[in-house]
């Protein structure tokens, strides 16, 4: 397939409700949504960076300038048939994840459209539907967070991931395990603590958690080792694992019992799907993580999490939840057994609604031009 044009567009949307983690509270999602184009098919994909080197040292504005003059003159213009040409073509290319994931991932959705079948099975993923939960940011205070709480579970989900600071961190987990004993728990530290504070993990070891993410520095591997070798609950990580080597190395030294597959952290679904066959192997269990994708990265998400080593509840809960309206098409809603329907529709298996996507986009290119 000749690439005939790629887009982006960048855009920007209001969360219904603010999001607090331990470094910073998010209020709008700001993402990019890249489309290629070839033979009157249209690939679409979002990349992930944030506003702001808060989760990643990676922004919406550092990707669009690896995509702008590194990724895309690679691929304009040129004959592409396949994903591993793609990935190939970027290999010498450093970091910049998010960047290369955005990219990557929309030739996933173009070859299988191509190809006339979903993202799911073009991954090979084997179920129709995926378990998914529901993470709650730093509330204003406890009573305020087990009213959220008690909304959620009303919905339907039977999953709750906390988000923990210091300081907010044993008595909130206490309070929410007296009143749910049996509900699935975890929590989310996003690297807001050190080894120093070992014994606030060895108290979380009371509570029947299934997991700790992300505890320690976002780069780091050894600590962690360190720490898991004292805790009974899994660590999970997150921001740590930004490619296969860093998941190889992790399991290596014993330093997580399960990590979390973001495609955006990992660059994109040929890695994400190459560390869920070397977890699946270890007998590691893996889950999908959100970042508030619109529908179109929740599509792509939804896909990768049917693969069967995803055996953990994931991030992506019902569209419904983050935006009083999307730029793509349908919403995904919640089931009532807590999952979302994995879409089955050629590609991603979602609609790009034109007039939202002009709404809400604050910046637009095209290649050639």
């Amino acid at each position: 397939m000749k690439i005939e044009q790629i887009e982006l567009h960048q855009v920007e949307l209001p969360l219904l409700h603010p999001f607090e983690l331990s470094s910073e509270i998010i209020f709008n999602k700001v993402c990019i949504i890249i489309s290629v184009h070839s033979g009157g098919i249209s690939g679409y994909s979002e990349c992930t960076a944030e506003a702001g080197p808060w989760y990643s040292s990676e922004t919406s504005g550092t990707a669009w300038h690896i995509l702008q003059e590194f990724l895309i003159p690679r691929i304009i213009g040129k004959d592409i048939n396949s994903i591993d040409e793609v990935v190939q073509k970027f290999s010498g290319i450093r970091g910049n994840q998010m960047a290369k994931a955005g990219l990557e991932d929309a030739f996933w959705d173009l070859i299988a459209k191509a190809n006339s079948i979903s993202l799911s099975k073009m991954m090979g993923g084997v179920c129709d539907k995926i378990p998914v939960g529901v993470s709650i940011g730093i509330e204003s205070s406890i009573n305020k967070l087990l009213d959220v709480i008690e909304k959620h579970l009303s919905e339907g989900y039977k999953r709750v991931k906390l988000k923990i600071k210091p300081g907010w961190d044993i008595d909130i987990v206490k309070a929410v395990r007296e009143r749910w004993p049996n509900i699935l728990l975890q929590v989310d530290a996003n690297s807001a603590y050190t080894l120093e504070q070992i014994q606030i993990f060895k108290e979380l070891d009371q509570f029947n958690l299934l997991l700790i993410e992300q505890p320690l520095h976002y780069e780091d591997i050894v600590d962690h080792s360190k720490l898991q070798a004292e805790i009974k609950t899994p660590i999970c990580l997150d921001e740590s694992i930004h490619s296969f080597e860093h998941a190889k190395w992790a399991l290596e030294i014993n330093a997580c019992k399960v990590i979390n597959i973001k495609p955006g952290r990992v660059g994109g679904f040929t890695a994400a799907i190459k560390i869920h066959d070397l977890c699946e192997k270890k007998g590691i269990p893996v889950w999908c993580g959100g970042m508030f994708e619109t529908n179109i990265g929740r599509a792509g998400n939804a896909a990768l999490a049917s693969l069967p080593n995803f055996t953990l509840p994931g991030d992506d809960s019902a569209s419904a939840r983050y935006f009083k309206e999307d730029i793509a098409e349908p919403n995904f809603v919640l089931n009532n057994d807590s999952t979302i329907t994995v879409p089955s529709k050629p590609g991603i298996g979602v609609e790009i609604i034109p007039d939202r996507l002009a709404h809400y986009r604050i910046k637009y290119q095209s290649f050639p031009e």
